[in-house]
């Protein structure tokens, strides 16, 4: 895996990855940026949503289940000191299919916090991370 972050102008840079996509991000006013894109560290903690979610919609899909929507909001706290890495983070999932369980929804999510997402994994080397979940019918 490949990817090349190239900067623009102040606090604004752009990133590109291997498979030719690019993601911008940018800094708040008071550090130069103009506030135009994600910080880096949002941008982060939205890939590891992006991760896991990926993971439960995969699993439960596998295993016959009607997914028929997925979100996951997530919560993180950063230390106050340098270098300020992610200290806990929390995963709600919103799961909405038809006729889901919790058993199946318990067992994607969990399937995915322990043994696929490998952002979550290695974010879990500094970060409590906690789940939960919900199902909505539809």
């Amino acid at each position: 895996m490949k990817a090349r972050v190239k900067w623009v102008e102040n606090a604004l840079f752009l990133g590109e990855s291997g498979s030719g996509h690019v993601v911008a991000m940018d800094g708040p006013p008071e550090s130069g940026g103009k506030n135009l894109a994600a910080r880096p560290m949002e941008t982060l903690l939205i890939g590891m949503g992006g991760c896991t979610a990926f993971d439960v919609v995969h699993i439960l899909r596998k295993g016959r289940h009607e997914v028929r929507d997925c979100e996951v909001q997530l919560e993180a706290e950063r230390a106050d000191t340098d270098p300020k890495v992610f200290t806990k983070i929390h995963i709600h999932f919103v799961v909405k299919g038809h006729g889901l369980t919790d058993k199946a929804v318990a067992r994607a999510v969990e399937l995915s916090a322990e043994k696929y997402c490998s952002a979550s994994i290695m974010l879990g080397k500094t970060a409590a991370i906690t789940h939960d979940y919900e199902i909505a019918e539809g």
